[in-house]
């Protein structure tokens, strides 16, 4: 059996798009720029809000984007769990992989301060032995940096590790790490992106991450 699953954040654990929508389209507004229906965030994100900013606005200069991002993380410093919550039957499966003895760790493209208010707000039962977000000096997803981070707090030999995310990043992330993928459908990306990454499972429903933590790798 595997003994830690590392669950990326947005789009796997949580459906955050709604917040990080409002967020992005408050800081567009604010800088008298046109805003976007709350499901386009669905390609945009995954890769950053620097990133998040860029493709909200693409002809935007970096100091703009500076600004964008003050506005964004003002706002959605304050809102991001207005709307977000846990996909259903996540709450479950965390649950029952702490009830089977697998450690859990969250690994996200999302700036740390808002990764922990999150993951405190939405899982305050849950001990994960690593919540790791996106901090100052480090590569993001699909760089491996953040999972090689996770497994210096939790050492492990790669084939008992389990990693779940719904992007072909997360699945690029994995498979550099030289750790199993597995690839969700309820997240913001399509399986056409999860089978193009070449996910080692796909899973329709969070109780089947379950039945993947005896496959061997």
């Amino acid at each position: 059996m595997k003994k830690l699953a590392i669950f990326d954040l947005d789009g796997t654990l949580l459906n955050t798009i709604t917040d990080l929508g409002k967020a992005c389209n408050y800081a567009l507004e604010s800088m008298g720029f046109a805003t976007h229906p709350i499901q386009a965030y669905a390609y945009m994100v995954g890769n950053g809000v620097r990133n998040l900013m860029k493709k909200a606005q693409q002809d935007a200069d970096e100091e703009t984007i500076d600004k964008l991002l003050e506005y964004f993380k003002d706002y959605y410093n304050q809102h991001l769990l207005d709307n977000t919550k846990p996909y259903p039957g996540i709450p479950e499966v965390l649950a029952k992989l702490t009830e089977d003895g697998v450690a859990l760790a969250v690994a996200s493209n999302k700036y740390q301060e808002a990764t922990d208010k999150i993951i405190a707000g939405c899982f305050p039962d849950i001990n994960f032995v690593a919540v790791e977000g996106q901090q100052e000096g480090r590569n993001r997803k699909p760089d491996p940096s953040i999972i090689f981070s996770i497994l210096n707090k939790f050492p492990l030999n790669k084939k008992d590790v389990l990693y779940i995310g719904d992007s072909g990043v997360d699945m690029e992330c994995a498979h550099r790490a030289g750790v199993e993928a597995i690839g969700v459908t309820w997240g913001f990306r399509s399986i056409a992106e999860l089978r193009k990454a070449n996910a080692d499972f796909i899973v329709s429903r969070p109780a089947q991450i379950l039945e993947h933590l005896n496959d061997p790798f």
